[in-house]
């Protein structure tokens, strides 16, 4: 199952990445340059791990990287500006509530990915 949740969810961060350079608001978000460049290069990166990874390799990513998905959504959730739509700023990236959301569906779905894969 990890593989397919790479691939599926690789694919879908190249799509985001490209697409917020043409609409940096796509669904609410804020795609700012260096944010896309992170969907990007995580796209890349899940991509690997789904075609050329190992499984296990894929299982280990998807843990990881749910754990940071789901640790970003909740940190945005509870240290974001309550003034200003719970923005959070790390570094150059500014995020904001739909931000949070979707971090928080993506780490779910890593982290189900990992979790749910048997040995081959």
């Amino acid at each position: 199952m990890a593989k397919t949740v790479c691939k599926i969810l690789g694919v879908v961060f190249l799509l985001v990445g490209v697409a917020g350079f043409a609409a940096p608001n796509l669904l609410g978000a804020h795609l700012t340059p260096p944010h896309n460049v992170v969907h990007i290069v995580s796209g890349v990166v899940a991509l690997y791990f789904g075609f050329a990874g190992s499984l296990s390799g894929a299982k280990g990513f998807c843990l990881i990287f749910g754990l940071v998905y789901l640790a970003l959504g909740l940190v945005g959730l509870v240290r974001g500006d309550a003034a200003d739509n719970r923005m959070l700023q790390l570094g150059p990236l500014m995020l904001g509530m739909a931000d949070h959301g979707v971090h928080l569906l993506l780490g779910a779905a890593f982290l189900a990915g990992g979790l749910f894969t048997r040995k081959a």
